[in-house]
Formats: structure tokens, sequence, C-alpha cells
């Protein structure tokens, strides 16, 4: 799954130490969450949170994306910079998270997909699914209204996009799971 855009999580003007030297910056796909490392081109600076095209057609910014990069290969300021963007994401794309509350389903007899969102356990599930039931919710203010001590919902998902992002879970539910080696 390929993103149209990306925000720039880190800028490396000069690129790795180990590498050619080329402006290369550490992106997050806006759809899809994909890492990538995208080569800027000659005299192009972008700033943190920038939003870069990197779709098919022609690009201002990005001269070509380099790798789909994981987690752990993201530099320290990137990694510190990914919850704020997230946080961006998220709450530009409100609607699409809260469909999942709409629809969320249970994955076993035991287990439900909402409890995979760090804060939500059994008690917050039921009152999401009885709730749900009634109406379907209309955004963010409105789940938060009518689910009791919900806390910052925006920051429940982005927490669990970045378990996901580090590849280490077993269920995925915003991020594509990492492709398995060998």
């Amino acid at each position: 799954m390929k993103d149209e855009y990306a925000i720039v999580v880190d800028f490396l003007e000069h690129g790795h130490a180990t590498g050619k030297p080329q402006p290369l910056a550490q992106a997050i796909g806006t759809e899809h969450f994909n890492l990538l490392e995208v080569a800027i081109r000659d005299g192009y600076r972008p700033q943190l949170a920038e939003q870069l095209y990197i779709g098919d057609g022609p690009r201002e910014a990005v001269k070509f994306i380099k790798k789909k990069i994981n987690y752990n290969e993201l530099t320290g300021n990137a990694k510190a910079e990914l919850e704020y963007v997230l946080q961006d994401i998220v709450g530009n794309n409100e609607k699409q998270f809260v469909t999942f509350f709409n629809e969320a389903y249970p994955i076993n007899a035991r287990m439900h997909s909402l409890e995979l969102i760090p804060g939500i356990g059994k008690k917050h599930m039921w009152e999401i699914i009885d709730a749900r039931e009634e109406s379907e919710f209309e955004d963010f203010a409105d789940i938060k209204n009518r689910v009791s001590s919900l806390s910052n919902l925006e920051n429940m998902i982005v927490k669990r996009i970045v378990e996901e992002l580090t590849g280490e879970e077993k269920r995925y539910l915003f991020v594509a799971p990492p492709k398995k080696q060998g």
C-alpha cells in the first residue's frame, strides 16, 4: 500500500555518515503510515512536519523514494518528532479513526480489537460497544461524551500506531504488518 503524501520527521542535509552525501528526509506516510527515506531535490530544505508529495506524479521536493525503513532505522530526532506528527495525522483523519470505533470487531472469544488500544480494557470496551449500538459515533468528542473516563483518545491511537510501527505486535489495526524475513 502506497502513500500519496508523507510528513517529514527528520531532515539529513548530507545524508548518512556512511553513505553517499545526498540530502535525505525520513518521513511517515499520511494514510498507511509507511516509514520512508526519501531523496530530496538539491536546494530544497524541508521543514520538520512538512507534508511532501510522494505519489506517482511530478514531485516538487522529492527526487525519489530511496527505501522503506523500519522504526529502528529512524534517527533519534525522527523518533522524537514522530508522536507529534502522528497527533496531526490522527487529528486530520478523525473520521477514519471514528469509523474504527464504530466497526471494531472481536478478534476471538476472549479479546476484542478495541482492547488493543492502550487504555481500553474490558470496561471501556463494553461501554463503547453499548454506546455504538444506540447510535454510531460522530467524532472523538462524541466518543468521549458517551464513554466515561476515556483519557485523550488521540494519544491512545498514537500510542497504538507507534507500537505497531516497532514491528513487534502480534496484531495490527492501523499499520501494515512487517513482511516476514526468510
